[in-house]
């Protein structure tokens, strides 16, 4: 790949002709037409976001006379260019030019650009900007764009891969799981955590069809492989399965924690397992009220898996298997010394000292408190009397 440093280009120049799309959050144009700010390799414009702050922070140091840092340019024709980075800082500078924020001065006051002074508008627009135009192969061009992450907010894992796969796949998948005004958004934002914006939900459905382990190999491989479909039915239809598939079964207003479980591993193990919702649902309840149940975030995968697995909860309660197993090993221990099954009877003068109780009289108990980070392990566990059991309390 040949760069070349571009000296003579200002700030008026690259926004010469500048659009903006409102709807898709996106620069388009600028450079009399002959730039495209966001190609579709290229994520959506982030600046405007939390109050627009960063975008007013390019404004002042433009007006500070700090430099923007270097801007990467792909020639792609004859006299035409894609922006490589820097597509977040052209777009501020185009937005502010035609008057989509105010500038906002060291007293508060909204400034926009009309309505800065004759002088200050020729400065700003006369100000050269640092720019290299990269000719090269596409290949050349993207491993280049993997690598510079210069200044702003630094791209994700799907953001690169977009980049890199870029084609009628992507273009596809991003109009379906990037798009702000989609209204299943706030439907998949129940399950899914993260940013539209930031291809979260494109990270997810591809990590859920791929089966991907959590390295994004096979969401790399996917992606490679479909890279010119014309459509993304497969991608679609898998989202959409394993969503319907959680709604189905969870019938009910989402509880929090059911946001950021692995639903694409839990829906490949489970989806042919029938369940009862109604059943499911007063399942989550009662674990939910338990005071038992120290991880909620476990309870999903444990009402899948036929309440088995315990581990899945923290549970604070010992299950009836280590209960037997501890009182067999207890009382065994306890009349070979002459002494009582309960340790705390066993140390004590009153006629409890040898008594060996039943089960049905003892209850479990944590010798190292769960409260105070103890397991609910068979290790971790004694058999008490009920009185002692009650008496000791966290002690």
């Amino acid at each position: 790949m040949t760069p070349t440093l571009v000296t003579d280009w200002t700030i008026g120049d690259i926004c010469k002709g500048f659009q903006y799309n409102e709807y898709e959050g996106k620069g388009l144009y600028g450079l009399s037409g002959k730039l495209t700010i966001q190609p579709e390799f290229q994520r959506h414009y982030l600046y405007a976001e939390n109050g627009g702050k960063k975008e007013v922070d390019v404004i002042q140091s433009v007006r500070n006379g700090y430099p923007l840092g270097l801007i990467y340019f792909s020639k792609v024709g004859e006299d035409k260019y894609e922006v490589l980075d820097g597509q977040q800082r052209i777009t501020s500078l185009g937005r502010f030019i035609t008057e989509k924020f105010a500038w906002i001065d060291a007293d508060g006051r909204p400034w926009y650009f009309t309505a800065l002074k004759k002088e200050e508008q020729e400065n700003f627009l006369n100000t050269p900007l640092l720019i290299y135009v990269c000719e090269g192969t596409e290949k050349e061009i993207k491993d280049w764009f993997r690598t510079i992450n210069i200044v702003g907010i630094p791209l994700n894992t799907q953001e690169i891969l977009n980049a890199v796969y870029s084609g009628t796949f992507v273009d596809k998948a991003k109009e379906e799981f990037s798009n702000s005004n989609n209204t299943n958004v706030n439907k998949w934002s129940r399950y899914i955590p993260g940013n539209v914006k930031r291809q979260d939900f494109l990270h997810a459905a591809l990590a859920w069809v791929s089966k991907d382990t959590g390295d994004n190999k096979r969401i790399e491989d996917y992606m490679s492989a479909h890279r010119n479909d014309a459509d993304i039915q497969e991608l679609k239809a898998y989202f959409t399965s394993v969503i319907d598939w959680i709604t189905s079964v969870f019938d009910f207003t989402p509880e929090k924690e059911m946001c950021g479980l692995k639903w694409g591993e839990l829906y490949e193990r489970f989806h042919k397992t029938p369940y009862n919702p109604a059943d499911v649902a007063e399942k989550v309840r009662e674990l939910y009220e338990s005071f038992y149940v120290k991880d909620k975030k476990g309870i999903y995968e444990y009402i899948l898996d036929g309440c088995q697995n315990t581990k899945l909860l923290n549970v604070r309660v010992f299950d009836e298997p280590t209960k037997k197993a501890v009182y067999a090993r207890q009382t065994a221990a306890a009349k070979e010394k002459g002494e009582s099954n309960c340790p705390l009877c066993a140390i004590g003068h009153d006629q409890n000292h040898t008594k060996i109780w039943d089960l049905k009289d003892m209850d479990a108990d944590h010798v190292t408190a769960w409260s105070k980070g103890g397991a609910t392990s068979i290790e971790n566990c004694q058999m008490l009397c009920k009185t002692h059991n009650r008496a000791k309390g966290n002690r």
